[in-house]
């Protein structure tokens, strides 16, 4: 029996669910503009009627781009001409595999093999925990907002990002998620560099090709060159916001060369944008979105730099012993109160570790008291994330030598204020008044033979 054909929603679906998939990142306009054209049988130049591309840029630039992304994403070459049956063969490849439901659903049920992976939009496995989302979604609709989200790595910081992005997106904004990870380590290296790559990368998500040859010029210092070039070019080709959202921003502050430059630089925009006029304007219509781990505070304090208190902030706290009931719910399991203490005595409402912890239990068939048991272990499910606090713990001997007598005490210990923000920072201790006590029983557990050795 023939299969049904899919429609262009449908189509735009299974493409960009593959996209993220892959990457992390939802298609851009300029690629959706293309697969819809596509879709409809229109030449490039008919697509350029109605956007405000070139035919010349869709063909030459973006168009080579997106057959490529989907390559990666598909896993079989994807052109002009083959679109149509590769999406409705992908499409219904799922169907086959999951009977009737729907594709998002599939992708979701491939998300829980993978705890370690940003969790997606419209998964049943996202905990929101109010009213952080909330606040959010309000501050981004703010004329020159700026939110910054820190927590120590694995709290959910890029999944908080990607449903603020969603969120700007259905505004009709103009989004750009731009992961600072991807940048090669020599563009960190100096701060003309850096600052070209940035601009270059922000204009390229947003479809736009590279034109700092005309508004670059060297005598004017790189964070005025790179303000000219998002004030007259890059903000200037938005017809609505812009919401650009800065990820893993951490990579940037390893780097104190560039890294109080790049402060300051944001801080600069974000406080043009408080200010009357026709410049005021422009810059009201760009809103930032920073997110980095707190881990990087052991070697830099940013509460010291330009961007320290300002704009909406966002700490990223445990989930509640209710918030992890629902999570069990959600993954099949039905745990007790007393089993949702248990299980908080020892890895306390980490949204990692709980991830880990509900997957393992669902998929190994094994009890909450075995589970327990191998916790503190390589052989257990958080050996990944134990080791790389390790790791980092081994780059600051000192620091390690201060977390060692916090392991092995059986009562609070007081420790210099520097060392305890440090160590608050990584994730690794609970704060009480001038004490500190390891964060949860599973570092106590773990670094006490760790570090005891």
């Amino acid at each position: 029996m023939q299969e049904k054909s899919i429609n262009l929603e449908e189509a735009l679906q299974v493409a960009d669910e593959a996209v993220y998939a892959k990457t992390a990142r939802h298609l851009t306009d300029v690629e959706m503009v293309i697969l819809r054209g596509t879709w409809q049988n229109q030449t490039y130049e008919q697509m350029a009627v109605s956007t405000k591309y070139t035919a010349n840029y869709l063909q030459r630039t973006a168009g080579p781009k997106l057959w490529r992304l989907l390559y990666e994403a598909l896993g079989e070459e994807v052109s002009k001409t083959n679109l149509r049956t590769t999406l409705e063969r992908r499409w219904h490849e799922v169907k086959r595999f999951r009977g009737e439901s729907r594709l998002v659903k599939e992708l979701e049920s491939k998300e829980v093999k993978l705890p370690d992976s940003p969790v997606p939009l419209n998964s049943p496995y996202y905990i929101e925990r109010p009213p952080i989302e909330l606040d959010c979604y309000k501050a981004i609709l703010q004329p020159g907002a700026l939110i910054r989200i820190k927590a120590p790595q694995q709290m959910g910081k890029t999944s908080l990002l990607a449903r603020i992005v969603e969120r700007a997106r259905k505004q009709d904004y103009y989004t750009a998620t731009l992961s600072l990870e991807l940048a090669d380590s020599t563009v960190f290296t100096d701060l003309r560099k850096f600052l070209q790559w940035f601009c270059a990368s922000v204009g390229q998500l947003l479809g736009l090709p590279n034109r700092l040859a005309d508004y670059w010029d060297d005598i004017f210092g790189c964070n005025n060159n790179t303000t000219v070039y998002f004030e007259k070019y890059l903000l200037a080709e938005c017809s609505s916001p812009l919401v650009l959202a800065l990820d893993k921003v951490d990579w940037v502050f390893e780097h104190q060369a560039i890294a109080g430059d790049f402060c300051r630089l944001l801080r600069a925009w974000y406080d043009m944008a408080r200010h009357s006029g026709w410049r005021g304007e422009i810059w009201k219509r760009l809103r930032l979105v920073v997110v980095h781990s707190t881990e990087v505070y052991s070697s830099l304090d940013i509460n010291h730099s330009p961007l320290a208190n300002v704009g909406t902030i966002v700490s990223l706290p445990d989930f509640t012993p209710k918030q992890v009931q629902d999570f069990a719910r959600r993954h099949g399991l039905e745990l007790t109160n007393k089993q949702v203490e248990q299980l908080a005595s020892v890895i306390g409402g980490h949204p990692y570790l709980v991830r880990r912890a509900l997957d393992y239990l669902e998929r190994q068939n094994i009890t909450l008291e075995e589970l327990l048991q191998i916790s503190p272990t390589e052989a257990g499910p958080f050996s990944d994330h134990l080791r790389q606090h390790l790791w980092n713990l081994q780059q600051h001997p000192q620091l390690a030598a201060v977390f060692r007598q916090v392991v092995l005490a059986n009562k609070p210990v007081k420790i210099s204020s520097d060392q305890a923000f440090k160590l608050y920072s990584m994730g690794l201790v609970q704060l009480h008044d001038n004490e500190v006590t390891p964060r949860y029983d599973l570092y106590r557990l773990y670094f006490a033979e760790r570090l005891g050795e």
